[in-house]
């Protein structure tokens, strides 16, 4: 069964930038659907990026600062955080589901797999 790892969150200024990594425990992950959410204190998960085998998502919020890329040989989905700011804090996770597109991809139920996260927190 698939699983997968996030890493790459941390500590930031305002204006700075992270790459964060969804690492797939198996081959074969450029057939899921993975979708990158993130969720603040008292917030409800959220949607931030998308990437299938046909299309890219993002919130409208983060388009231009935000770029969501696949390595397949790696197995890995990063998501690019760039001109961060106090409101990006949160922890941030990824979710894969089999399936070649972004359609409902905000949709938090439609997805069978979720890491287990990890804290990006963007304070001066």
């Amino acid at each position: 069964q698939l699983q997968l790892v996030e890493n790459g969150g941390g500590l930031v200024q305002p204006g700075g930038s992270l790459r964060l990594s969804c690492v797939g425990s198996e081959s074969g992950l450029a057939d899921y659907r993975i979708t990158w959410f993130r969720q603040a204190p008292g917030k409800e998960r959220e949607g931030v990026s998308c990437i299938s085998q046909w299309e890219i998502k993002h919130a409208l919020a983060n388009k231009g600062r935000f770029i969501i890329t696949r390595d397949p040989g790696k197995n890995t989905v990063f998501l690019q955080l760039n001109n961060l700011e106090p409101d990006d804090t949160a922890v941030y996770y990824c979710a894969a589901v089999q399936d070649s597109r972004c359609l409902s991809w905000q949709d938090v139920a439609s997805y069978a797999t979720w890491g287990q996260g990890t804290q990006v927190t963007i304070s001066s």
